[in-house]
């Protein structure tokens, strides 16, 4: 077995190899970026090189600085994680006449079946169902509007060596097709090194399964069910799970059959994933092979039972399988929720900065249940603006899918993150949709349920009435605790009323509260009543609470007067105040938010790349006006009206914050 083993990536995949190279006594080093020299897989490496600026293609995809670190440390392997060169054949080949293993397969599959065009036509020649597309080479814009025409719109034009969402466009029209060739173009350039790009008729309300196998050098290959990843937003997966709730054990496998054949065409060995688009009738296409570990393989794992990590590592060590597919039994449900710096009530636009508080639910096994947190960062570390917004990928597992959901809502609950934007509100919502909750799931789901984004989730009225009975019981222990500080009576309780004024959500409740050690009964002007418990005291971010017999649990934050607080991905202000004090709150006017209509601010922060138009130029309603890069991705910032610019006062290359002004308009 290998006695040091090198992990050309970071982040969470990072981390996550580290774990299990540790578990099996290997060693490890980890390679970092200046803008990683801090990060959390540099300090769970036993040994950490320098490579170059934040940049990926200055840095992480350079393959001689990751060779130059192989030779330093003396590493007997490398394990790429996936995206940078997880896929690149040039890597494996420069590891192979170094003498230093692959932690994947050789590099005869990986040009085979890593590139997507490539892929496509093999496929085809080996008999699979393949989505209809163009799969040569696209010369310029105008070709790719051609083409798409040929194809018939709506298209999806795609990176040749994408993944991750990168370098993918939907168009549906001419304009769009232009558009999206020149952004996925560039995307592509600057994610992979590899600006080459295909089209293919895009599949309307399909769903998107993804089968995972295993195979060794010696002959062997198998296939570890299926994942469901058809949640998803600008083709990146936002929550998957295994098995999939629409398949059956016949489709299963059949695609597990044929993904292990086409594996095994082109010699491939290690994991790797075979992806397919599956229509209602359960019909399935090959759409790719991703020949690296995927980033939802945690939850194959957890229904298996099977480390793919440390199944990497020993069949890059020359070892045969120890199972066969008859020993390869799923077992319960297991959810993905991938956590991203993404603000949702800003269209999930990148966010950056530091992470003032990050506490994860426990990563624990009790009561049926399992909770896991696959992550790279920690409390007071920095998301940067150079990678990928993902922080941490949280799982859960259950005897079955209605107990694994409940699992990922109460881990999404204890889940606390400050500082910086964030999707776990939009993630908590989505496993209380009735959609979901059902199964009754396709790749357009994000698009159809939440058509124009993400506002929060509407909590109702009973849920309402819990959170404003747990507020008026807190805010009487803040009151207590208040008057004990300022020491002016012996009876501190004496100074705290029982008659409060709740305002929330655009209503309010007058209750009273009676209280006792340890919880209080609060009785609404209607007469109702709910018993809340909780020992919360003022300060703590998360409030664990039981009314009536049911536990709830709040993120706390203070607003004056009141509370700030986040459940099930509402965010609400909720303001307690006396009957007086509720009174003369009402005659108060409200503050206007100031006048932007007239300007175009930076909506994230970022790299402008492009400026499309000139002082002077009038622009109509959905005109392109710039083009911002942040965490490898492009965003067409448009017009909202016709206008006149006035003036522009950012140019290509400059670095801008949120809500910066780019341009201004008459």
């Amino acid at each position: 077995m290998f006695k040091k083993i090198l992990i050309a990536n970071r982040g969470e995949i990072a981390c996550r190899v580290i774990k299990t190279a540790r578990q099996m006594g290997i060693k490890t080093v980890a390679v970092y970026s200046d803008a990683d020299r801090t990060a959390l897989h540099v300090r769970m490496a036993d040994e950490a090189v320098h490579i170059g600026p934040p940049p990926a293609n200055e840095s992480y995809i350079v393959i001689d600085k990751v060779m130059e670190a192989i030779r330093q440390t003396g590493a007997e392997a490398v394990h790429p994680g996936y995206g940078f060169l997880s896929e690149n054949a040039k890597f494996a080949e420069a590891l192979e006449a170094a003498g230093v293993a692959f932690i994947g397969p050789p590099k005869k599959a990986i040009e085979a079946m890593g590139d997507k065009i490539t892929s496509k036509k093999l496929a085809q020649e080996a008999g699979v169902s393949t989505v209809p597309g163009y799969m040569g080479l696209i010369k310029d814009a105008e070709d790719a509007v051609k083409i798409s025409n040929e194809v018939g719109y709506p298209v999806m034009i795609k990176a040749s060596a994408g993944g991750g969402g990168k370098g993918m466009r939907i168009a549906w029209n001419d304009d769009e097709a232009r558009e999206g060739f020149q952004s996925s173009k560039n995307e592509a350039a600057s994610s992979f090194g590899d600006d080459r790009i295909f089209i293919e008729k895009f599949v309307t309300q399909p769903r998107h399964i993804e089968i995972q196998v295993l195979c060794d050098a010696h002959g062997n290959g198998i296939y570890l069910g299926e994942r469901e990843c058809s949640i998803q937003r600008r083709n990146q997966k936002v929550i998957e799970e295994a098995p999939s709730p629409f398949l059956d054990e016949a489709t299963r496998k059949a695609m597990g059959e044929q993904a292990v054949a086409l594996a095994q065409s082109v010699g491939y060995t290690s994991a790797g994933t075979v992806e397919f688009i599956v229509d209602g009738d359960r019909n399935f296409y090959f759409l790719e092979m991703n020949t690296r570990l995927q980033v939802e393989h945690p939850v194959t794992e957890l229904i298996t039972g099977v480390d793919l990590v440390e199944q990497m590592i020993r069949v890059a060590n020359g070892e045969p399988l120890t199972m066969t597919q008859e020993d390869v039994k799923l077992n319960g449900w297991a959810m993905e929720c991938r956590l991203y710096a993404e603000d949702p009530y800003r269209n999930f636009l990148p966010s950056i900065g530091r992470l003032t508080r990050y506490r994860p639910p426990a990563e624990v096994s009790v009561a049926g249940t399992t909770v896991r947190n696959d992550t790279g960062v920690y409390e007071g570390g920095e998301i940067s603006m150079y990678y990928d917004p993902m922080i941490a990928k949280l799982c859960t597992w259950g005897p079955d899918r209605a107990a694994s959901i409940e699992a990922m809502r109460a881990a999404l609950d204890a889940f606390e993150v400050e500082g910086i934007g964030h999707n776990l509100p939009f993630l908590s919502a989505v496993m209380d949709h009735p959609k979901f909750v059902s199964g009754d799931i396709t790749t357009a789901f994000i698009a159809e349920e939440y058509p124009e984004g993400f506002e929060g989730a509407e909590l109702d009225e009973a849920s309402l009435r819990r959170i404003a009975a747990s507020c008026a019981a807190m805010h009487r222990v803040a009151e207590i605790r208040r008057t004990r500080i300022s020491g002016t009576m012996d009876n501190h309780e004496r100074l705290v009323g029982d008659d409060w004024n709740v305002a929330l959500n655009g209503g309010s409740h007058n209750v009273k509260i009676a209280a006792r050690r340890g919880g209080a009964t609060v009785t609404f002007d209607d007469g109702t009543s709910m018993e809340v418990v909780s020992d919360w005291t003022p300060g703590d971010h998360l409030a664990r609470l039981d009314v009536d017999g049911t536990p709830l649990v709040l993120k706390v934050g203070k607003v004056s007067g009141g509370f700030r607080i986040r459940s099930r991905g509402a965010d609400l202000k909720v303001h307690v105040r006396t009957p007086r004090q509720a009174e003369l709150a009402q005659r108060m006017p409200e503050k206007q938010p100031p006048d932007t209509s007239k300007l175009l601010l930076c909506p994230m922060p970022g790299l402008i790349v492009k400026i499309n138009v000139e002082v002077g130029d009038e622009v109509q309603e959905g005109q392109a006006l710039c083009t911002v890069e942040a965490m490898k991705m492009e965003n067409i910032l448009r017009a909202e009206k016709r206008a006149t610019v006035t003036a522009i006062n950012a140019a290509p290359g400059d670095s801008l914050a949120v809500d910066e002004v780019i341009m201004e308009f008459e």
